[in-house]
């Protein structure tokens, strides 16, 4: 496959899994830019083992955490956690925009390697046993860390819904 396939074909998935990342359109766009010339300059070393894109984000990963070095930018790790009995529709939670960011927001200062993989499964839409191999883990720990990190999202938006309700 030539490297301009390459690059249409997977920018979308990459940009979409570094928004999750960072939370920022313009810097995603920006580390998006810089990882595809990283993986240009790198494609000869590609050796076709692993799914193109799971190498793709694995570059795009390492370039943000390098952006954030050169940024000094670091993630807020205090969350307040409070549980409710509120049931909430994750699909429907994502669909709206408000929700979204909200979910965003709280994607950025989750613990890895929850973020990650919540991010690789849900913008990347990679399956677990992809997302296994990148950490060198089995497929079932894998689907055990997104299914936590889901839940973490859960309670974050039941603790977001009540205090509206008691607003």
């Amino acid at each position: 496959m030539e490297f301009g396939d390459i690059y249409q074909t997977y920018f979308r998935d990459v940009f979409l899994y570094l928004c999750s990342l960072c939370a920022s359109e313009n810097v995603a766009e920006d580390v998006t830019q810089e990882t595809f010339v990283k993986a240009l300059k790198a494609i000869d070393t590609f050796d076709g083992s692993r799914d193109i894109r799971a190498w793709l984000f694995t570059i795009a990963r390492n370039t943000y955490y390098t952006y954030c070095k050169r940024q000094k930018i670091y993630a807020d790790r205090e969350l307040t956690e409070s549980t409710a009995d509120v049931q909430v529709d994750f699909a429907e939670q994502l669909a709206d925009e408000e929700s979204a960011f909200c979910i965003h927001q709280f994607l950025h200062s989750m613990d890895e390697p929850y973020k990650e993989v919540f991010s690789l499964r849900v913008f990347g839409e990679l399956s677990f046993d992809r997302i296994g191999m990148l950490f060198g883990k089995s497929s079932g720990w894998a689907r055990a860390t997104y299914y936590r990190a889901k839940k973490r999202i859960y309670e974050y938006m039941e603790a977001m819904e009540n205090e509206k309700d008691q607003l």
